[in-house]
Formats: structure tokens, sequence, C-alpha cells
């Protein structure tokens, strides 16, 4: 009987990163870096561990309850594996508050783990593109986020028919909860709950779960009738509302930037995680194959105050996870040719030549910013023409006897399949012409 072998699939709802993989991961990893810092967003990381109370502070109940990978090591403390990254920047700003000059732009792309069950679009491992601003209680701050938002996507390559940006504001939320439907807090906290996961379910079981949470025939209703509201109609209801008028506002600079096109208002966007206090808002994908929330993100202005007391600090921001990207992204046959951003090129050998010259032609060619391998095995020419072929190189290199003494090589373009001599001396402008 043989020994049991090991099992080669990764831990369900991870992935393996095979290069293929990592090049269209480090592609669109570059395009939101470059992006971001067009916006003077400046990058930040933190740790993959965290007290697990600073969850359980602040997060939606799911997070912390059903999704959070948490332990207790060896000194008795409980951790928790990040399943979000707000709580911690939220903790790296409090502990520097002083020092820092506001408002803040900061991002971070964190490696993220939620134990939930695997589906498209949602795996228990992650990378999430976080963007935060702090210090700036500004509508026009709330703004700059849906700008950024939405130029992240026109980056990829996309347009306003791909996407769109749904708006809420948890104060106007609570307020008209409140006054127009006379929920008190807890009520309204589990309505909430009820409405975060309305998309999920048909209307008459949506019915019954307000049902259950002792709406009455008429409040279900009224509270169905808000779905349906254009903004005015809705903000009427209670004008004097703060969350109101933030939504109107934000609606005015919506129109004033051109952007009327790709933002509505919703209320149905609630937002799971306990912590917002202002606008909330997710983007959508509007190919009918991947018609999803993609991100989204909002106000949290208390968040600093669990850290530092009455600290008064605001914040706002928009997360994003690569498997929901990755996905619009093919949806919308957004991925182009991938390439290392430099020509790739082998250098094959012949066992006369001595290994030394094929190294410091290699060596030449890297000083110009060409990517170059040397083939290491003693085999014969077709068969490293052929290796170079299946690994994509752009071109190979033939140094034989006659080349090295003419100070010649023959450049092989790969994609042409032409051999063309070239001096030494021409070699590295002949490769940087493609």
């Amino acid at each position: 009987m043989g020994k049991e072998l090991l099992s080669t699939q990764p831990y369900k709802g991870t992935r393996d990163f095979y290069p293929e993989d990592m090049d269209l991961r480090n592609w669109f990893f570059g395009v939101i870096k470059d992006t971001l810092r067009k916006f003077n967003y400046r990058e930040y990381d933190g740790p993959m561990l965290e007290s697990y109370e600073m969850y359980a502070a602040k997060s939606g109940e799911e997070i912390v309850n059903e999704q959070t990978y948490h332990f207790t090591d060896n000194g008795g403390r409980t951790l928790a594996v990040r399943p979000e990254m707000t709580p911690t920047v939220a903790r790296m700003v409090a502990a520097k508050l002083g020092s820092l000059n506001m408002p803040l732009r900061w991002f971070s792309i964190p490696n993220l783990y939620r134990y939930e069950k695997p589906q498209r679009g949602r795996l228990r491992e992650h990378w999430q593109v976080n963007v935060d601003m702090f210090g700036s209680d500004s509508v026009e701050t709330d703004l700059e986020l849906l700008i950024v938002a939405s130029s992240l996507l026109k980056a990829f390559g996309a347009d306003s028919s791909m996407y769109q940006i749904k708006i809420n504001n948890r104060r106007f939320y609570n307020d008209l909860f409140e006054q127009v439907m006379g929920f008190d807090k807890e009520q309204s906290r589990k309505v909430s709950k009820a409405i975060d996961k309305k998309a999920k379910m048909p209307q008459e079981d949506f019915n019954e779960y307000l049902k259950d949470l002792g709406l009455n025939d008429e409040q279900v209703v009224k509270l169905n009738s808000f779905f349906e509201m254009p903004l005015a109609e809705m903000t009427a209801l209670c004008p004097e509302s703060q969350g109101a008028q933030e939504l109107n506002k934000l609606f005015d600079l919506i129109d004033a930037a051109g952007m009327s096109d790709i933002c509505e208002f919703d209320f149905g966007i609630i937002r799971g995680f306990d912590y917002y206090t202002g606008t909330v808002f997710e983007v959508y994908d509007t190919d009918i194959n991947n018609n999803r929330a993609m991100f989204g993100g909002g106000r949290y202005d208390n968040l600093i105050n669990l850290f530092v007391d009455k600290a008064n600090v605001s914040g706002i921001g928009f997360g994003f996870g690569d498997v929901t990207l990755e996905n619009f992204l093919v949806s919308h046959n957004l991925v182009p040719e991938l390439n290392y951003g430099m020509p790739r090129v082998l250098v094959t050998r012949f066992p006369e030549i001595p290994y030394g010259e094929y190294l410091k032609l290699a060596e030449e060619l890297r000083a110009n910013n060409i990517s170059v391998s040397v083939y290491t095995d003693d085999k014969k020419l077709a068969k490293q023409m052929k290796y170079a072929a299946d690994e994509k190189y752009d071109f190979a290199i033939i140094l034989g006897e006659d080349e090295l003494k003419n100070n010649t090589v023959v450049l092989k373009d790969l994609s042409k399949g032409e051999n063309i001599p070239v001096s030494r001396q021409d070699l590295v402008a002949k490769i940087l012409e493609k």
C-alpha cells in the first residue's frame, strides 16, 4: 500500500497564482496605483492580524460572528485575521493623529480573509483596493470619492454604459425611519439588515421578513413605496434631516460634474457595516451576466473615536475586491494582451561557445532595460527555439562561432518568424524598435 499523498488543491475559497495569473493581477494593481496617485492618494499597509475586539466593536454582526477567522494566541490574546481594512486604517490614523496633516488621502491593497461560502465574485481570500479620505466632512469630499471610483473603472477602458453608482445616506435613512416610520433605533437596525438582503429574496419573502420583525401591513406598504420614490419626493418627507440636505447637495454636485448618467439615488443601498454614518454608495456592473454590486463604501465619521475619545475626525472611503474587478474586466472584454512592459529575449547557446560570452551579451541587454534569459541546458537549437516560442518571448538571439568572430548576432523575431543579422552595436536599437 502506497503512502497517502497530500492534496494539490489550495484551501477552499483561496487561489494559487501561477505566473500568468500574477501577470494579470500585477497589471490591474498597476493601473489602480497609477490612477490613485493622479489624485494624490498615498499607499499604506497594516498587519494581517488585529485584535478581535476591534472588529467586534464596529463591524457588522455577520462579519464578526460568522465570517471572521480568529484564534487565541499563546499569550491568551484573541486575534482576528483581518476581514476588512477600514478598522485598521482608523487605528493607524488615531495612533498618529496629532502629527498627521488633514485631509489625508490614503489607499491600500491588502490581502483579506472571510469565512463565507465561495461563489462567483466572492471567495474566502481576496485582495481589496481600499481608498479613504480623512479629515474633511464636506459633501464635496463625498463627490471626490465618487469621481475616484468612476475614474478607476475608466482607467481600464470602461465607459458609462458599463456601470452605475447607486447612492443613499445613512443619516437620512435613520431620520426617515424615526420621523416617518416611527421606528426606534433597534427596530431601524433590524429593518436595515432586512433591506441589505432585499435584492437576494423574492418580494413576498421580503414582506414576510418585515412582518416577522414586527411591521404591520400598512408599514410594509409604506416602506416598499420608498424604493420607488424619486429623490426630491423622498427628501421632502423629512426636509430638516441633515442627511436629506446632504443628498440634495450631493446630487447637485453630481449634476455639475457631469456624472448624472452614472449616478442615481437608491433607498435600498444601506451597506452592511455598522460604522457608516452618512453617504453610502455601491457601484454596479450593468452586464446582464454579471449584474451585481462590484464594490461600495461610504462615510464613517465616528470610527476614529474607537481609539481616541472625542477625536472628531471624519472619514469616507470605498473598497473593491480583485475577484469582482476581474469578473467586470472579463465581462466587458477589457483585459488586454499582457506583456512585461519590456522586450523579452532568449539567448540561445552552442556548446562550443564559452558560456561567459552569453552572460556578457545578456548583461549588455539588461543594462538597456531588456528582459533576457540565457538558455542553460545543452539542447539542440530547434528545441531552444520551441521553448522561446512556447514561452512567448519576443526574440531569440543566435550567437555562434561566425557571429562571435564578426561581432554580430542573428536576431529572430518570433512573432514574424524572421531571422535578422545584426551587429552587436545595433542590437539594442533593433530590439527596442518593436
